[in-house]
């Protein structure tokens, strides 16, 4: 299993800081590393941050208006801030954003092909990759031809990976993808997603709010509180950890702790002492 301290890094992320309308500040000295090959997870609730960051690895916060004001994002050793998101998609950085975004009027199939826009390698190669889209998805090929609009959830989310996966990404960003899916489906995804890393040696930096999965599949995580990073390790230790038991995967030395009861405990977290 792969860690953040083994291996070539991708990306580094140093000690950023983002503004919204000049006057909102979001992300307050957010720093982490993504090896190649690996799983790394950004977790934390909703309004942590991690869409943020992710759209300031992509460069997509200018639609928002927002702006990394303080540190340095770099995609093997370059900065990114210097490439636009057509530039980075090319580098093969692939975001898949939250809410899954599908061209609703285009069936599964001709959304997938949509991937493989710029690319230059020809129809075979598309085709090939169309099929090892299909063996990692079958629910899609079953799909193929359906309106991307009238697909469940779960399909859609298939679908926007899947589109990701044409475009030969070297790193997909991946938002929230459990969001809005019953539980068998979110398994599903995950085992999905740890299969093409495996497969394929994407590298993942997924965004999630579900702490539970997202450790049992990832090999390095981050915490995000309130825009900062308040801690981080291998999946497998931060499973353990007894502050990520108690205030995230509800659990205590005691045992299961109702959502009620941990909401009550977050004034204790250590880290914010």
């Amino acid at each position: 299993m792969l860690d953040a301290e083994d291996g070539e890094t991708l990306l580094e992320v140093n000690n950023i800081e983002v503004i919204y309308n000049h006057v909102i500040l979001v992300l307050k000295g957010v720093s982490l590393s993504v090896p190649k090959g690996g799983i790394t997870a950004l977790l934390g609730g909703n309004g942590a941050g991690k869409t943020t960051t992710l759209k300031a690895i992509s460069n997509l916060l200018a639609s928002e208006r927002g702006e990394v004001t303080k540190g340095s994002i770099l995609y093997r050793g370059e900065p990114v801030a210097a490439r636009n998101p057509a530039a980075l998609v090319s580098r093969g950085v692939i975001q898949v954003m939250e809410g899954r975004h599908c061209f609703e009027h285009l069936t599964v199939e001709e959304n997938l092909l949509t991937g493989a826009y710029t690319r230059k390698d020809g129809g075979a190669a598309i085709r090939r990759d169309l099929e090892m889209v299909y063996d990692y998805f079958p629910r899609l090929r079953e799909r193929r031809k359906s309106q991307a609009g009238y697909t469940s959830g779960g399909e859609q989310q298939m679908t926007a990976m899947g589109r990701a996966l044409m475009s030969r990404p070297e790193t997909i960003l991946l938002d929230e993808p459990s969001m809005g899916l019953a539980p068998q489906l979110v398994e599903q995804i995950f085992q999905i997603v740890k299969a093409v890393n495996e497969g394929e040696g994407v590298t993942f930096l997924l965004a999630e709010q579900n702490t539970n999965v997202a450790l049992r599949y990832a090999h390095y995580g981050y915490i995000l509180e309130n825009g900062r990073i308040v801690m981080d390790g291998p999946a497998a230790a931060l499973r353990e950890n007894p502050d990520v038991k108690e205030f995230y995967l509800g659990m205590s030395d005691e045992g299961r702790k109702s959502f009620r009861n941990v909401r009550s405990y977050r004034r204790r977290k250590r880290w914010l002492a």
